[in-house]
């Protein structure tokens, strides 16, 4: 496992209030650049389907959270960007501990920014990898 820095108090309030699900979920913002967003989130039972093993779905929200924060840095002023596409592979169930949350641009055109999240368990294995497409919509 990395060691990871503590939450950003003040990037985790930011995108809680942009984004309130995210609170919701538990996420808390390490560290946020246009070039990475780092985020970690805590296994708890309520996040959980069968057997105490968190939900793909709770998943996928942290990971399209963690990458719509990655993404926003990046935008124009005035821009806005809804997820288009998204695709979720699972290696790995979770029953205990720290998920690992780490948000790339894959590419970061002038239309669409492509993010890609790798979230990890406490011991540093790969538990999903998700690959996004928001779009860039420019209000005029």
């Amino acid at each position: 496992m990395t060691v990871l820095p503590e939450p950003n108090a003040e990037l985790t309030k930011m995108v809680h209030s942009l984004m309130p699900l995210s609170a919701v979920l538990g996420l808390e913002i390490l560290e946020g650049s246009p070039d990475k967003v780092l985020a970690r989130a805590k296994w708890s039972a309520e996040r959980c389907t069968t057997g105490g093993v968190l939900h793909g779905g709770y998943l996928m929200a942290v990971a399209d959270s963690t990458g719509a924060a990655c993404a926003s840095l990046s935008l124009p002023p005035g821009a806005i960007m809804p997820t288009i596409e998204s695709k979720t592979n699972f290696f790995r169930g979770v029953t205990e501990g720290i998920i690992e949350i780490a948000t790339a641009p894959v590419h970061i055109g002038r239309t669409v920014i492509v993010v890609q999240t790798d979230i990890t368990n406490a011991s540093g294995k790969l538990v999903s990898r998700t690959i996004q497409t928001q779009a860039v919509i420019v209000k005029k």
